[in-house]
């Protein structure tokens, strides 16, 4: 029974391997059916084998991948509370974005390989987050970050998105080699590369020595999920496909950084000051993202620094000590952004192909169903009462608030600014895409395909309940989440009942106020930024400016000096130069074949000549 784990992600890759060699020859329809039908047995199977995560959980082992002297690495996975919730989240709501992309590619040519890519990166993220072994993990890990280059990528005839997955997979590499140092000082310190034994000689290390391998896995963190300063990548993703943003934002590659931590939760607990690196990180990089959401023009790139703000709420989670409430945020935060992004992608193809806010609106009149869909997601993401987005949220932001603490106060204060903000833009946003008239837009069809349509009830659905997942004693619940990790769902604060409701009644005004100050200022009239701090916020603070004069161009002048100096004129100058030199030796020595017997005779008379100098001088 325990074997059957290894179906979970191995159906995906299945999927993704008869799509790839055969996809060609098979009909357009197979080939979509292939894929969703990978993907939804693996789902359906994690519910199948969910009582194998009741308690510690269940570890399999499949064989052994390495073996060298101490190293030791099976193919091993472990599905415990952790790991099973992740797992069962990535396949429902990936099912559900293969199943909308049947429909969205249904003109797209080259499906096979989209496909391919699609289930390659769903096996993938499942190889990260059921593998009890870092070497494992860290070939999901890169797997992840070559899918998402390939996807982003993927109308690679157009320069921009040849570029967007070029950045990504080099921004993501910066915090893969971070993680790649932590891998090889962990199986140096402990003589393996099994999590859960990693996890469990921990406090023999140093203060020191945890600080740092915190600092490395949260620097391996920030590359995947998009976290300061290594979040430069995420809004030029969006030139993929958007079922591929969907499923990188929503189910996959900015959620592993977060799981990574959660996972070695155990580890880097014992670094206060660790995690609070973690927390500031989180907390800035929410803040960030959210004031650059406020001022885009582009629907994709709203919700992409949408992902990273939220993503930051997650990470501060852990850098409070609460896994549960993370994980909480990242269950719900998956099934609303995913409605989201989804949504998005109809309104794209409703308007043939715009996707500027500047010339969209009025859409509530040609779709009344995408409006309500929308409505539901924006209202998770701006945390509006009993959604779930509002329970995770407020989660968080109560397990900051009870850290009571001077550093902690003032990562609260940054995030509750940031919720003011998200709830702005996420009324903004809504406002200007389907309140009052069309600006400058042609439609092209009313017409959605039904694999678009519908996969967007549930994900509405589980967005507004999602708070069931984690429901509060406040309101009756009995936090179920927090219950089912058990030990590892980290600290739990507890805090008065009057400041509880004092938190809760400040995250409904904060909602409030910022649907209040969009209907009030906006009145669904477009307003572009202007002046120098709306364009810095639209240019997301200039960080690409400031990469690129730190980073992009002292790298292109070393490698112009190397070119020039180092390829023409050194390698090629010596290269050209002894051709040269052989050149003008052989025309030389031709002027001396002339076909005169004179020349002959000149030349062995000297020749003899030189011979008697040269004995002359030997003997005197």
């Amino acid at each position: 029974m325990d074997v059957l784990l290894f179906l979970i992600p191995a159906l995906p890759l299945a999927g993704a391997l008869v799509n790839g060699l055969l996809g060609g020859l098979l009909p357009r329809a197979l080939r979509a059916g292939i894929a969703v039908g990978a993907v939804a047995a693996s789902c359906v199977l994690t519910l199948v084998l969910w009582p194998l995560a009741a308690g510690t959980g269940t570890r399999a082992t499949l064989f052994t991948w390495l073996d060298s002297g101490s190293l030791q690495v099976p193919v091993e996975i472990l599905f415990d509370p952790l790991s099973a919730s992740m797992t069962l989240m990535v396949t429902a709501v990936s099912t559900l974005i293969h199943l909308y992309a049947a429909g969205y590619m249904e003109e797209e040519v080259d499906t096979a390989r989209f496909f391919t890519l699609l289930n390659l990166f769903v096996f993938a993220m499942l190889l990260i987050v059921l593998a009890d072994n870092l070497l494992l993990l860290f070939l999901g890990w890169e797997g992840v970050g070559l899918c998402s280059y390939a996807l982003i990528g993927f109308w690679y005839a157009k320069t921009q998105n040849a570029a967007a997955g070029r950045k990504a997979f080099l921004v993501t590499r910066v915090g893969d080699v971070f993680l790649g140092i932590a891998l090889l000082w962990l199986f140096s310190l402990f003589g393996t590369l099994s999590i859960s034994s990693i996890n469990a000689q921990a406090p023999l290390l140093d203060s020191g020595t945890l600080l740092l391998l915190t600092l490395l896995l949260l620097g391996g963190a920030c590359g995947k999920s998009a976290q300061l300063p290594l979040m430069t990548w995420l809004p030029d993703a969006m030139a993929g496909p958007t079922p591929v943003s969907a499923l990188i934002h929503a189910a996959t590659m900015v959620t592993a950084g977060v799981y990574l931590l959660c996972r070695l939760f155990p580890l880097i607990s014992l670094s206060p000051t660790g995690l609070a690196c973690i927390a500031l990180v989180g907390a800035l990089t929410a803040l960030y993202a959210a004031s650059c959401a406020l001022v885009q023009t582009d629907i994709k790139r709203v919700l992409a620094f949408s992902t990273m703000s939220q993503v930051g709420f997650m990470m501060l989670a852990v850098g409070v000590g609460s896994v549960s409430a993370a994980l909480f945020h990242l269950l719900t935060h998956a099934f609303f952004k995913a409605l989201l992004f989804l949504a998005a992608g109809c309104v794209i193809h409703l308007a043939a192909g715009e996707n500027d806010l500047t010339r969209l609106g009025g859409m509530r009149k040609e779709s009344p169903f995408l409006f309500w869909m929308f409505l539901i997601g924006v209202l998770c993401l701006a945390g509006a009462p009993l959604t779930g987005g509002f329970f995770s949220k407020d989660g968080i932001l109560l397990a900051d608030f009870a850290r009571a603490t001077p550093f902690y106060w003032t990562t609260w204060a940054l995030s509750s600014l940031t919720a003011l903000l998200t709830s702005i833009y996420a009324f903004r946003l809504l406002y200007l895409v389907f309140l009052g008239e069309p600006r400058d837009r042609r439609t092209k069809s009313p017409y959605l395909p039904d694999t678009m349509r519908w996969t967007l009830p549930p994900l509405a659905l589980a967005g507004l309940l999602g708070g069931l997942l984690n429901l509060p004693p406040l309101f009756g619940g009995t936090e179920r989440l927090t219950m089912f990790l058990g030990d590892l769902a980290g600290a739990t604060l507890h805090v008065g009942l009057a400041v509880e409701w004092f938190l809760l009644l400040l995250a409904t005004a904060l909602f409030a106020l910022g649907w209040a100050l969009v209907h009030l200022r906006l009145r669904y009239e477009l307003r572009s930024p202007s002046g120098r701090f709306g364009d810095f916020l639209l240019r997301a603070w200039r960080v690409d400016d400031l990469v690129a004069r730190l980073v992009v161009r002292p790298f292109q002048w070393v490698g112009e000096v190397l070119w020039l100096w180092g390829d023409r004129r050194l390698i090629d100058g010596a290269v050209e130069g002894t051709g040269r030199l052989c050149l003008a030796g052989g025309e030389l020595l031709r002027r001396w074949t002339t076909g005169r017997l004179s020349t002959y005779l000149y030349s062995l008379a000297g020749g003899a000549a030189a011979i008697l100098i040269y004995l002359l001088i030997r003997a005197w």
